[in-house]
């Protein structure tokens, strides 16, 4: 088998270990809900590595729920025509708010995935795993 590229891995939310199994069931958006799987389908790799691992995801949630906050707000100051007078304050939480309620289960998925990936130096990749 050949190896799977970090990027593919990240983006479809894949075991950062072996890079195959699934980290998340169910779709990020619709009626079936997104839970984080106890352990890797494909090498047993646990994913909540100690017990409260994943509070720190929402530290990263945070930073990625700001940085889409100032991208919406600057977005809606420039498709507006620079329109920032009292009247569009409304406006401006609208949308910020629903560009939050909208972007929730995306930030829900990547900060867990980014969390596994990029910030827990301990978590490596096994190329073992790619043997058939």
């Amino acid at each position: 088998m050949k190896k799977t590229s970090k990027v593919h891995a990240v983006l479809n939310g894949k075991c950062p270990q072996c890079r195959r199994g699934e980290i998340f069931t169910g779709s990020m958006y619709g009626f079936n809900l997104q839970k984080t799987n106890t352990n890797c389908s494909h090498c047993g790799f646990r994913f909540e590595i100690e017990p409260g691992y994943f509070y720190a995801a929402m530290y990263v949630s945070y930073a990625m729920n700001c940085s889409e906050m100032l991208s919406l707000g600057i977005a809606t100051y420039i498709l507006s025509g620079g329109w920032l007078e009292f009247e569009s304050f409304w406006l401006y939480i609208g949308v910020i708010f629903s560009g939050c309620l909208i972007l929730a289960p995306f930030n829900y998925r990547y900060s867990r995935v980014m969390l596994l990936h990029w910030l827990t130096p301990k978590v490596k990749y096994n190329s073992y795993y790619d043997q058939p």
